[in-house]
């Protein structure tokens, strides 16, 4: 059987999108997760007490900051419904593009950022990965030397409610794009 060019062009257009919907599909299908508990309900004083830590953390810093900080511990954490919501919140406060692409290889991006986040970035990862080798004295120091101690003290608890709503997420299953707040 010949082909002419007019079903070449409907069988080239129409065939990535078949096989994107498929690959999707049976993507959905190997990550789907049995229902599980809705914490904000199960233990509403828990949450409640966690978005007022949260809140705490938050005061006083750079909105930017903030972001960078959650968005590279959900990284590390691979929470992808809090990478989503974070991206998603830095954009809507004007975050540059470029950096949110960086965010993942700041050490090979230094360029993209200061050095107080730089240092900011460091600690996150040095806090939330504390089981491979502690925080590092001189990464400490390094946010030390940027931030006075109250800010620092609000890092460390940003660092660690975003650690906390990251375990949160990945153990009820919460699903990327899907942002309930």
């Amino acid at each position: 059987m010949v082909m002419t060019n007019d079903t070449n062009d409907t069988n080239d257009t129409n065939t990535p999108q078949t096989t994107t919907d498929a690959a999707a599909h049976a993507h959905a299908q190997t990550h789907e997760h049995a229902p599980r508990l809705d914490f904000a309900k199960s233990a509403p004083k828990a949450f409640k007490a966690l978005i007022g830590f949260d809140a705490a953390a938050r005061e006083g810093l750079d909105l930017s900051l903030v972001e960078l900080i959650q968005i590279r511990a959900s990284l590390l954490n691979g929470c992808a419904y809090c990478v989503h919501m974070h991206t998603s919140d830095a954009r809507k406060a004007g975050e540059d593009e470029a950096r949110l692409h960086m965010i993942g290889v700041w050490r090979e991006a230094r360029n993209f950022f200061t050095a107080k986040e730089q240092a900011a970035l460091a600690l996150t990862e040095s806090v939330t990965l504390v089981s491979q080798g502690g925080v590092p004295d001189d990464v400490y120091a390094e946010a030390a030397r940027h931030f006075d101690a109250t800010e620092l003290a609000r890092v460390l608890a940003l660092i660690f409610t975003i650690n906390t709503w990251n375990r949160i997420s990945l153990s009820t299953a919460k699903v990327a794009g899907e942002d309930d707040r």
